[in-house]
């Protein structure tokens, strides 16, 4: 049984014409599914909770962006009874990126259908204000970075950019509207145990995946199956300089800067002295000071196409 949880309104509405591009096929196929859609933000975490909730093996199939991974995440009861298939139809699409998994709606469905290979994925998680939990699957962070993912829930770049096939080019406008906005503030940040302080930070990120924000490769080492994060700290930067960075960290070529430090571990504490916008997978959470990233003891294994 196949349980494929749909976004129907994943990048301005591919969801409806990407579900009624598959089905056909699923019943071809004369494949045993369950199709779920989502109403509501986090849905998704509530249909696959409900899911998991009896023990034993599941296959879920996620037809949307980061953003529905990241609910679906949160919602496994068993990280370790789950397989997930995933077909790309975000705009930042940086789960699938950071796995190589094929754009191709049709060859995504089959690799997901007759698996050939898979990925025994990290899966970490932040807690923040009164014991709140959340997961992430690609990265979590807390400033600048944050901030984007919180301004284009609701930016109309994003819209527009979608609806011309450009959503890249959203997150980028996006960024640059942040940016002039940004307010850099003094951390400590204790990864492993060992503390650092920071003074004038534009953000701190935990990185699961090399990529965030629509393909920016904030950290070109990072693996999602090693067992650590890279936690990248941006700071006592100016804003022109971050300009020019920022065009570089589409290829990974900006840790040459003295102003970006990079460090693997499995724990982290990032405390400001400002309330900062937070967030998992580019879903946002509210301000907070102090931010809290560790690691789930099980993985989550993950269908994809394998390099040849």
């Amino acid at each position: 049984m196949y349980h494929f949880i749909v976004n129907p309104n994943a990048r301005s509405g591919l969801g409806k014409e990407t579900w009624a591009i598959i089905e056909p096929v699923l019943v071809e196929r004369n494949i045993d599914y369950q199709i779920y859609e989502t109403k509501y933000q986090r849905h998704a975490t509530a249909i696959t909770r409900k899911i998991t909730a009896k023990e034993g093996p599941h296959n879920i199939v996620v037809l949307g962006g980061d953003g529905t991974v990241n609910e679906v995440v949160n919602g496994i009861s068993h990280l370790d009874e789950v397989t997930l298939g995933y077909i790309p139809i975000g705009s930042s699409n940086d789960f699938a990126r950071g796995f190589k998994l094929p754009k191709d709606i049709l060859k995504a469905l089959d690799s997901i259908l007759t698996p050939t290979g898979f990925a025994y994925m990290d899966v970490g998680f932040i807690t923040y204000g009164e014991n709140k939990k959340r997961r992430f699957g690609v990265s979590s962070g807390l400033g600048f970075d944050a901030g984007v993912c919180h301004e284009i829930m609701i930016s109309k770049f994003k819209t527009f950019f979608n609806k011309i096939k450009l959503g890249k080019l959203g997150y980028t406008a996006v960024a640059l509207s942040q940016l002039i906005k940004a307010k850099p503030a003094s951390m400590d940040i204790t990864i492993d145990g060992h503390t650092t302080h920071y003074d004038r930070v534009l953000f701190a990120a935990a990185m699961n995946h090399k990529y965030e924000g629509g393909g920016f490769m904030f950290a070109p080492k990072a693996d999602p199956c090693d067992g650590a994060l890279d936690f990248i700290v941006v700071n006592d930067i100016s804003k022109p300089y971050v300009l020019c960075l920022l065009p570089l960290a589409f290829k990974g070529l900006h840790t040459f800067s003295k102003k970006i430090s990079l460090t693997r571990g499995k724990t982290a504490t990032f405390k400001s002295n400002l309330s900062l916008p937070i967030h998992t997978d580019g879903e946002p959470v509210f301000l907070h000071k102090e931010l809290n990233i560790g690691m789930e003891e099980k993985k989550l294994r993950v269908i994809i196409k394998p390099s040849r």
